[in-house]
């Protein structure tokens, strides 16, 4: 039996915030996400105050809503953009450009082109061709070198083999870039999304302090910046130690490597930032057994991972599941409504729902603010992307 049965949804959620939600939810039709921006406040705030030496990049992709991006505006945050319709998003709210990241390491020329016509001059990069992409459309740029990192098995969501380069290549790329004309600015890397052991960390800031001795000591290479990125820990099932835990060793990682005058810091929240603030609702749309003798009960719902939960791809990100509904609970499997077979969420990973669970009865998907509206497709079996509400 899973630790689902015994949710408590003030490990959650304060009162008064599930209130908030809640009295928003009961005037909605299922399914919707309903994010309270009143957390995405008290979270920022939250991490600035545990890493006060750096300066924060928020994640879009994460949630791009025009509610989401204009708080954190006017917070003061900077912005990690992906692509050039995020980058039109975050400009049409007025972010000025030095508070943009191009960060996506697999970009067009042509992009990169329209992000330096709009000034923005600091850029990822993990490899030869797209350094001298950069050089062409983007000449006189900062570039950070992304380099690979070991968090696999560690990370409910692992961020491994697409991006990044080895320690070697990274040292490469950053004296082509001096030679292209371009200014090699430091080295960023992620441990992974939702990432459970702190020491992940300390293992990548090792890679970088020797990138930054090699290239200082053997090429006069001075570099100014270490990009974290993200990683930093939401709410789910699965125990993390709390966000102060985080940002005290992490610190105590970078002056154990780098000294007190260590390098300009930058970090890259999203989910941590997002997630806990929203909370998926949906109903129930069948409930069966596949035999007369079958020992669990298939539970449909009307959001599936193609509406909003990819991220239960191989059962990876458990979200908390909360219900009305009380008394004995019994191990189900958890499936949306599309004709897809791959539509399951929770299959292998019981969780436990109540047996008096009932055809229309609501389902409470915790800590979804993040990665649900943006992974909701357009029209799988006709069915709308997921509506998202904010309060």
């Amino acid at each position: 039996m899973s630790d689902q049965t015994s949710i408590k949804l003030s490990d959650y959620y304060d009162t008064a915030t599930f209130s908030r939600i809640k009295a928003l939810a009961d005037t909605k039709e299922t399914p919707f996400v309903v994010i309270d921006t009143a957390t995405i406040n008290r979270q920022y705030d939250e991490l600035t105050e545990g890493f006060p030496y750096a300066s924060v990049y928020y994640a879009v992709k994460a949630n791009p809503a025009p509610e989401v991006l204009t708080l954190l505006r006017d917070k003061g945050a900077n912005f990690d953009i992906a692509s050039i319709y995020e980058l039109e998003k975050v400009m049409s709210h007025g972010v000025t450009p030095e508070r943009i990241s191009y960060g996506n390491t697999i970009k067009k020329s042509r992009d990169i082109r329209t992000f330096y016509e709009k000034g923005v001059r600091l850029y990822a990069t993990d490899s030869e061709a797209d350094l001298r992409n950069i050089a062409k459309a983007a000449p006189g740029s900062k570039i950070y070198v992304r380099i690979l990192t070991e968090g696999t098995l560690t990370a409910d969501w692992p961020l491994s083999r697409k991006f990044g380069c080895q320690t070697d290549m990274a040292m490469d790329l950053l004296i082509l870039a001096r030679d292209l004309g371009l200014v090699p600015y430091g080295v960023s890397f992620h441990v992974g999304s939702q990432q459970r052991e702190i020491g992940a960390w300390d293992s990548a800031l090792g890679k970088v302090k020797i990138i930054f001795e090699r290239l200082k000591e053997e090429d006069g290479i001075e570099l100014k910046m270490i990009n974290m990125g993200g990683g930093f820990p939401a709410n789910y099932i699965n125990r993390t130690n709390e966000l102060k835990t985080y940002a005290e060793e992490i610190e105590r990682f970078i002056r154990e490597d780098f000294g007190d005058d260590f390098p300009e810091i930058i970090i890259e929240p999203g989910r941590s930032l997002i997630s806990n603030a929203g909370v998926l609702v949906s109903e129930v749309v069948l409930i069966s057994r596949k035999s007369r003798t079958a020992l669990h009960r298939w539970v449909f719902t009307d959001v599936g991972k193609f509406s909003g939960l990819i991220e239960t791809l191989d059962e990876s990100i458990k979200f908390p599941i909360y219900t009305e509904k009380t008394g004995e609970h019994e191990d189900v499997v958890i499936a949306g409504p599309t004709c897809d077979s791959a539509d399951i969420m929770y299959e292998h990973y019981k969780y436990g729902l109540p047996l008096n669970l009932a055809i229309g009865d609501r389902m409470y998907w915790l800590s979804t603010g993040a990665y649900t509206t943006t992974y909701s497709a357009i029209e799988f079996n006709g069915f709308p992307p997921l509506k998202d509400y904010y309060i």
